[in-house]
């Protein structure tokens, strides 16, 4: 945040927390559901990610999400005044179709913004995801890639001519270029939702969230290696970062030089920070 603090989402919560530079937290707002991702908006407002809410599993003194709320809320797109925790649904669906669990949520130049509908898993049956663009204001809101399966992290290039979008479950990034707010250039068929495998290392990879260096480089918290696999723009794995959780599922670069990373550990509930070897982009 401008002020240096950082605001972070407690799913299962249902709060946005703001934590101060001594380590103070405070609630910011309530929002209920299952608030995931959020961002900054050029408005000043921050824009959340509302998954409607999990059942958990606690064991091993962790928590991890297995499924969809019995008392679900329903997916949302949500802005919240910083300054008074005021709470508004901006979106709950795109045309006829209802949103399910959005994760995650990047804005691009022009104020609007992207985010990944992660979907749900109930019993044997799950929800593909998709990725929406949509302005900041609420009038337009449109699905630009579908199918994907669990997407979840999503940032831009430097240049903001690239979208990247991580899937859990496959452990793939995917890319698209963009052309205009909203509009991508398609590659040939058979890319079932118009983007390109931007990274599929090898090994048992889920990918979560990811944020993108000044270089371009693109680093993703990854679950059940328990850190986060920074790769090149060309797919190439650059690095890897152990972190003591294995539910570490986001990070943000922050500083004066732009080389600390804040990165959450949501198994056990923490907030840490960590040299990083790069500057990283800001928000």
């Amino acid at each position: 945040m401008p002020d240096e603090s950082i605001i972070v989402a407690e799913i299962g919560a249902g709060t946005l927390t703001r934590i101060t530079a001594d380590g103070a937290k405070a609630t910011l707002a309530t929002v209920g559901g299952g608030p995931n991702g959020l961002a900054l908006g050029p408005d000043g407002h921050l824009y959340v990610c509302n998954n409607g809410g999990f059942t958990w599993d606690r064991s091993n003194g962790q928590w991890r999400p297995v499924g969809k709320a019995p008392d679900n809320s329903g997916g949302s797109i949500q802005r919240v005044d910083p300054q008074t925790g005021a709470v508004e649904t901006l979106y709950n669906r795109c045309g006829g179709i209802a949103l399910s669990a959005p994760n995650d949520i990047v804005f691009d130049r022009h104020g609007g913004f992207y985010f990944t509908d992660h979907g749900h898993r109930q019993g044997r049956s799950v929800d593909f995801g998709a990725v929406y663009y949509a302005k900041a204001d609420g009038s337009f809101i449109k699905e630009v890639a579908y199918p994907l399966v669990g997407p979840n992290g999503i940032g831009l290039s430097p240049d903001h001519r690239t979208l990247y979008v991580a899937e859990t479950s496959s452990g793939r990034l995917w890319s698209w270029r963009i052309e205009a707010p909203g509009e991508f250039a398609r590659p040939d068929w058979p890319s079932p939702t118009g983007g390109d495998l931007a990274a599929g290392l090898a090994g048992f990879q889920r990918y979560d969230s990811l944020a993108v260096e000044a270089n371009g480089n693109i680093a993703i918290a990854t679950l059940r290696l328990g850190g986060i696999v920074v790769v090149s723009p060309q797919g190439e794995e650059v690095e890897r970062i152990r972190t003591p959780d294995p539910y570490t599922t986001n990070l943000c670069f922050g500083g004066a030089d732009m080389t600390t990373a804040f990165v959450t550990l949501s198994g056990t509930g923490r907030l840490v920070s960590m040299q990083w070897s790069r500057p990283g982009l800001a928000l």
